[in-house]
């Protein structure tokens, strides 16, 4: 049970990158910690980085690529008495690469973790913030949702849906006391690029963020009440143009810029 009184936020996708910087911006923020993530040794050496800022921190081990996942952390967390006040949802997969050569396995671990445990997180954690009336959610979507990206094909789509059911989601709550803040980074130096099969462009190498930078922006973009946060200015100008300009123009370089050799 949590005998504090600051607020506990959840993150998934814990363990590294971006998901660990909006812990510490979290922490240095006053808020308590629940960390999620399959990898547990990073979460348990951040958890006690993160302790020495004063924040209670426990860590749930969890892979939200199997189905029922999301379902058994909800229970592990009612399990401890844990009333979550902030719900990050960071974990996510990628994987580049023309369609036809992406394994069948790793498009179903993209939905799963992308799409159905973010949307099933949210679900099962919005009816104690309405109860309460208050509560914020951030969902961490990304550049890609603003256009289709050839040889990104699912991840791009995920993360399009990310963006729409959390806007969607920011007008259905609209005067409960609940904000919905949707993160849209660029490229980021985290370990994505590895895990995902690729490497950056050199465009996309040129605008690269570090995560710590881009939690600073996602936290304020989240303690504001803002719908949607793009980190960095190269990132909204980007997004700007995807979104205005014809697809003929921008499908074409988006291929080339997702391209692997």
């Amino acid at each position: 049970m949590n005998t504090s009184n600051r607020p506990v936020a959840l993150v998934t996708g814990a363990s590294s990158g971006i998901g660990a910087a909006l812990a510490r911006e979290l922490a240095n923020h006053g808020h308590d910690l629940m960390l999620s993530a399959r990898s547990v040794a990073p979460m348990e050496a951040l958890a006690v980085e993160l302790r020495g800022l004063a924040a209670a921190v426990s860590v749930i081990p969890a892979d939200l690529a199997q189905p029922g996942a999301s379902a058994a952390l909800v229970a592990d967390l009612a399990a401890r008495g844990i009333e979550i006040e902030v719900l990050v949802n960071n974990a996510g997969l990628g994987a580049m690469g023309g369609f036809a050569r992406i394994d069948a396995g790793r498009n179903a671990e993209m939905l799963q973790v992308n799409i159905v445990a973010l949307t099933e997180l949210t679900q099962a954690l919005l009816p104690a913030m309405l109860a309460r009336g208050r509560g914020r959610i951030m969902l961490v979507a990304s550049t890609a949702s603003f256009i289709p990206c050839p040889n990104m094909a699912v991840y791009g789509a995920t993360k399009a849906y990310v963006r729409s059911f959390g806007e969607a989601l920011a007008q259905e709550l609209h005067g409960t006391g609940i904000s919905v803040n949707v993160l849209c980074p660029g490229t980021t130096a985290t370990n994505f690029f590895a895990v995902a099969g690729g490497t950056p462009s050199a465009v996309q190498a040129q605008r690269m963020m570090t995560a710590d930078d881009v939690a600073k922006i996602g936290y304020a973009g989240l303690a504001r009440g803002r719908r949607v946060t793009i980190a960095g200015l190269l990132n909204r100008v980007l997004a700007f143009g995807a979104t205005h300009a014809p697809h003929f123009l921008t499908l074409p370089a988006a291929a080339r810029m997702m391209a692997q050799d």
